[in-house]
């Protein structure tokens, strides 16, 4: 396996921040980090096999260079473990810890294993488990929460390395080998300082760079802070910054605190606003879109701006294929508190909302690429502003991939917020149809899951019962094609009382059906027909003859299954009926070969073979030819019971001929054919 990023709340970055991504010191950590791994444990010395990974901790603050002395350890030790890396954020920027269930799906994704839609906490963390089990593979957790976290994550396998970053003890955690970090070195401290200030003032005066690195107390955030401030100021002297910092009278007694008040105070007021306002970039992160909505500028000076911070040391660049910006973990606590302190509330919620609109017209245009076949979506596309259009639909699937963390952010924190709720669900329904069109239902479909979970909440909260319907309804199939049949049975019930408070007929008939569809799936077919019979009534009721001719096929299907032909075979024939007005001939085709099936079962094989004869004739003026093969396989099936297998093998070589007369057409879509007009033969199992 290669090695594999997951952050679940964000993404891979360099290992020291910006563009320099070089290790300085730490020599002593890393070398007792080493050996800690290959120090027996507990276990080895009590004689008994180790159940669990080697855990080691790297404790530190944020902005001390722990994920930096992490991904350096994995990468020292990395071609030991033939499996891999994998790597999970398990805390949000704000310190929210990010779901179990969320970082134990993103492994599994870059396992490339299955992880089903809407599967519970336990059920995904114990998959991981077992995946892992018989791999020899290193897990990088970074900004872990809790002990709690780490233990639900742990593999089961000793041949596994994990390595976890957090903010202190993993109390719980057997045999934990902890490495707690303070500041860098002098020498480590001034080289750092010397990569973004530059050789020159540090070569002319190290005792000034000497006593800034103390200043700093050797803090990597801090120092390159500091430094960024210094190439900024080329003719800043290092020791002014240095007595600045010493006589320093605030109240912030981290480093990095101090260093960031000034280079906050030094900054134009407009730059200085779009710095404060990245505290509410989702997920921590940023791009230039992202800054201009919240700023209220124009694009290309929040890029400019965010350039400059990267250069200043207080973003760093993400590595992917468009510009996106990291929000480090020490400096969002700092952006939140300066924003809180000079923006008024309303201010901040205007901003919220400026940049919740801005991705909603970025989906729309992310899905309308995709329409482009249609003169009205060209027409719609083309009259979006220039800024938020893209070139091409590969253009807006990258956005898409790029961004996708900080979308489904933008979702989480909109519903959170409890005052955007009519932002919250347009973002929520042009997201929902840009992942259906760039990607589809089935492989979106986990985030799916969570975005209609969140549809939920707001329909709930707002007393929308329209949209707590259909919300329930797409919950709802997702357990059902999961095999959480039961669940998906109560999420049916609860969208057909919502489908009812909400007068809405389209609802509550799809909901009843659904309601039938669970109770067959379990296998109780009486009250499937009862259930697909009251939506059939609904349907009558509304004139809708092609849909009533589809339940009666249903209830047909549940009645022959609970046998009970007779009543399967007047269901079949009013479905047939119901095609034949409708003018759906394929259907009607369709109708005529299960009719042909029950009576079949029913001991009437005249009756059958008479029905597959005009089932035949019927395809043929349809002009189908698959479904013409279909109806003669299973016409040579009826007359194989009736005891002539000289004509059963006559309409078994018509009907592989017509079979080769398809062959060269597109597989994938012979496939898809072929389930369309699936027509089942009669067999001793039915």
């Amino acid at each position: 396996m290669t090695d594999q990023a997951v952050d679940t709340g964000g993404a891979r970055l360099s290992a020291q921040g910006g563009t320099h991504d070089h290790f300085l010191g730490r020599v002593r950590e890393l070398k007792e980090l080493r050996a800690d791994i290959e120090r027996a444990g507990l276990d080895t010395l009590s004689g008994r096999k180790a159940p669990r990974a080697r855990v080691l901790l790297i404790a530190g603050r944020p902005g001390s260079g722990r994920t930096a002395l992490a991904e350096e350890l994995v990468r020292q030790v990395a071609h030991r473990y033939p499996d891999g890396v994998l790597r999970a954020r398990l805390s949000e920027p704000d310190g929210t810890p990010v779901p179990l269930g969320r970082a134990a799906r993103d492994l599994l994704t870059a396992l490339e294993l299955p992880a089903p839609a809407g599967a519970a906490e336990d059920e995904l963390t114990e998959a991981l488990r077992t995946a892992l089990a018989d791999r020899r593979a290193v897990l990088l957790l970074d900004d872990a929460a809790g002990a709690e976290q780490v233990d639900a994550l742990l593999p089961e396998a000793p041949d596994c390395l994990v390595v976890a970053v957090s903010s202190g003890p993993l109390t719980g955690i057997a045999d934990v080998r902890p490495c707690t970090l303070g500041g860098l070195d002098t020498k480590s401290a001034v080289e750092l300082l010397t990569r973004y200030a530059g050789g020159v003032r540090i070569t002319v005066d190290p005792r000034s760079a000497e006593s800034l690195a103390e200043a700093c107390q050797g803090h990597p955030a801090a120092l390159v802070l500091a430094g960024g401030w210094l190439a900024a100021r080329p003719q800043a002297a290092l020791s002014d910054l240095a007595k600045r910092l010493n006589t320093d009278d605030g109240t912030d007694a981290a480093p990095p605190a101090r260093l960031f008040r000034h280079v906050h105070a030094d900054l134009p007021a407009p730059a200085a606003r779009i710095l404060r306002l990245l505290c509410l970039a989702p997920a921590g992160l940023v791009d230039p879109h992202t800054a201009s909505a919240l700023a209220g500028c124009s694009v290309d000076a929040a890029r400019a701006a965010l350039d400059d911070f990267v250069a200043l040391g207080l973003l760093r660049t993400v590595d992917c294929p468009l510009p996106q910006y990291d929000v480090p973990g020490w400096l969002h606590p700092l952006l939140r508190a300066r924003a809180k302190a000079q923006e008024r509330p309303a201010e901040l919620q205007l901003a919220r909302a400026r940049m919740l609109e801005r991705t909603v017209r970025l989906l729309q245009a992310c899905r309308a690429i995709t329409e482009t076949d249609s003169p009205q979506a060209r027409e719609k596309l083309n009259a979006m502003p220039r800024e938020v259009r893209f070139p091409n639909p590969r253009a807006a699937a990258d956005w898409l991939r790029v961004r996708r963390p900080a979308l489904l952010a933008s979702a989480r924190l909109a519903v959170a917020d409890g005052e955007l709720d009519n932002l919250a669900r347009r973002l929520m329904s042009q997201l929902v149809r840009a992942m259906v069109a760039h990607e589809g239902t089935q492989a979106a479909a986990a985030d799916l899951y969570d975005v209609h979970g969140l549809v939920l909440d707001v329909a709930e909260r707002q007393g929308l019962a329209r949209e707590q319907a259909a919300a329930l309804l797409n919950l709802g199939d997702v357990d059902a094609r999961s095999g959480r049949t039961r669940e998906a049975l109560a999420r049916y019930r609860s969208a057909l009382d919502a489908g009812r408070r909400a007068h809405d007929p389209y609802a509550t008939g799809r909901a009843m059906e659904s309601v039938g569809a669970a109770y067959q799936e379990l296998g109780d077919h009486d009250r499937a027909a009862d259930w697909f019979g009251r939506a059939l009534a609904e349907r009558l009721a509304r004139g809708e003859d092609e849909q009533a001719a589809r339940l009666y096929g249903r209830i047909a299907t549940a009645h022959a299954q609970a046998g009970r032909h007779g009543e399967a075979l007047r269901n079949w024939r009013a479905a047939v009926a119901g095609y034949r007005r409708s003018g759906d001939l394929a259907a009607h085709v369709r109708a005529l070969s299960e009719l042909a099936r029950v009576q079949e079962h029913a001991g009437r094989p005249e009756e059958a073979l008479r029905t597959c004869h005009e089932a035949v004739e019927c395809a043929r003026r349809a002009d189908d030819l698959r479904l013409h093969a279909a109806l003669q396989l299973r016409l040579a099936d009826t007359l194989e019971h009736l005891g002539d297998p000289t004509a059963a093998r006559l309409h078994r070589v018509a009907a592989e001929r017509m079979l080769a007369e398809e062959a060269p057409e597109d597989e994938t879509g012979a496939e898809e054919d072929a389930n369309a007009c699936e027509i089942r033969s009669a067999s001793s199992q039915d």
